[in-house]
């Protein structure tokens, strides 16, 4: 298998996953992906764009909606298989996992009257992510998968691995 990667991902960001194409003989190399962050030249119509955490993941659903979803449909009228991986981890491995994520910028610390005190602010909870991310799938034929950092490139492998061979 060879694997073209994405010129765009960040040489530190990517630096173990491209160890471990390495320590299982797998070719790959760097030039521009139309969308996603990598595919096997064996399958171009599966693609697995990384994601680095959930939080990635909150603000593409929200404040980069237009361009996230606009990818969405781009791979969709090209039959492309997107794969949205997210190396979050955390005991969040599968999408109804986040139905109980927390979301760690839904509590702010501030000090009233001298006092430490953890408040509420308004940031995408769990299930309301959950929702958002099944219509997503239902509407353009994307997939959401998660696992841990140290994971990643193994994942990158067994996805266009075991949907080539099928």
């Amino acid at each position: 298998m060879t694997i073209q990667v994405d010129s765009r991902e960040k040489a530190r960001a990517i630096k173990k996953i491209l160890e471990t194409f390495d320590s299982s003989g797998v070719k790959y190399y760097i030039s521009k992906l139309w969308t996603g962050d990598y595919m096997s030249l064996d399958n171009p119509r599966l693609i697995v764009d990384r994601k680095q955490n959930i939080s990635e993941i909150c603000n593409n659903v929200t404040q980069d909606h237009t361009r996230f979803r606009n990818e969405l449909i781009r791979a969709q009228e090209h039959g492309i298989k997107l794969v949205i991986l997210c190396e979050h981890g955390n005991g969040i491995y599968s999408l109804q996992d986040l139905v109980f994520w927390e979301n760690p910028r839904a509590k702010k610390r501030i000090k009233i009257d001298g006092k430490w005190t953890d408040v509420e602010v308004k940031a995408m909870k769990g299930e309301v992510l959950y929702k958002i991310l099944n219509t997503l799938q239902d509407k353009y034929g994307c997939e959401f998968l998660f696992c841990d950092k140290k994971d990643t490139g193994k994942r990158i492998l067994e996805i266009l691995g075991e949907r080539n061979d099928s």
